[in-house]
């Protein structure tokens, strides 16, 4: 039996491969921000609940320190929104400062506490990222959509996973592409928006096939720092995921959130 950690497993493919994982005889943890809207799920597959708020990095750190001692073998950064805008509490672009830094310092609290594997819930969108504007980060969202900044915020994820598999090379690190997926993390983005963009999703089933993969599947034991497409195979990430890039990327997060580089 393992012990799998999941962000955002109320729904979507993460409830998905939250069950899947339970049902081989695994402990599974959800780490979400609703307790109401969470506890269901973790009641039907025997996970437990934790709390946590991927924009709040106060409540980042106390669901780490709640999870500290507890021998994490895989650690799944499945939690995100698109489509959102505003800021996090903490003053930072809502979609980066929740998909990639809420993330980001949560990672970086657990490290030790982690075995084997990390895996990043990316994006295909991070393809349409130009790069990362530093300043924007720190502001409302600018897009009428929120989709820019989503890109951005799936680079981030992608660059994320690359660091981290060179800064510790005993971890194994894992970004992917689920597919587009109909899940509610599209629930902000404007009606015209999402009524096209629902014809072309896959189901969460789907979906849920290369985080499953990237999370447990014995034949991916020795990658890292790679990105994968929603079937789980290997595949280029953007250009711009650069290690220069990434390893500016890991500096700044470490100064937004007072860790050291």
């Amino acid at each position: 039996m393992k012990t799998f950690v999941i962000t955002g497993a109320n729904t979507g493919i993460g409830k998905v491969a939250a069950t899947e994982l339970a049902k081989r005889g695994n402990k599974v943890l959800i780490a979400g921000r609703s307790r109401e809207k969470t506890q269901p799920v973790c009641d039907a597959i025997g996970a437990e609940f934790v709390a946590l708020d991927l924009g709040d990095l106060a409540s980042v750190r106390r669901c780490a320190e709640s999870l500290k001692g507890r021998s994490i073998d895989v650690l799944v950064c499945n939690a995100g929104l698109a489509g959102h805008r505003g800021t996090t509490k903490d003053g930072f672009e809502i979609q980066f400062g929740t998909n990639h830094l809420g993330h980001y310092l949560l990672t970086r609290l657990l490290v030790d506490d982690i075995k084997e594997r990390v895996v990043m819930v990316a994006s295909d969108s991070h393809y349409g990222a130009k790069g990362i504007d530093w300043a924007a980060q720190r502001e409302k969202t600018k897009s009428v959509t929120g989709y820019r900044e989503y890109e951005v915020s799936k680079l981030a994820n992608v660059l994320f996973a690359q660091e981290l598999a060179r800064r510790v090379p005993r971890l194994h690190t894992y970004a992917l592409h689920p597919g587009a997926v109909a899940t509610d993390v599209w629930r902000r983005v404007p009606p015209p928006f999402r009524w096209v963009l629902k014809r072309f999703l896959l189901t969460p089933e789907q979906g849920a096939v290369s985080m499953l993969r990237a999370a447990s599947d014995p034949a991916l034991a020795n990658d890292t720092g790679k990105y994968y497409n929603p079937k789980g195979e290997e595949k280029r990430p953007s250009k711009r995921a650069t290690p220069e890039l990434a390893r500016e990327l890991w500096e700044r997060s470490a100064e937004w959130v007072g860790l050291p580089s």
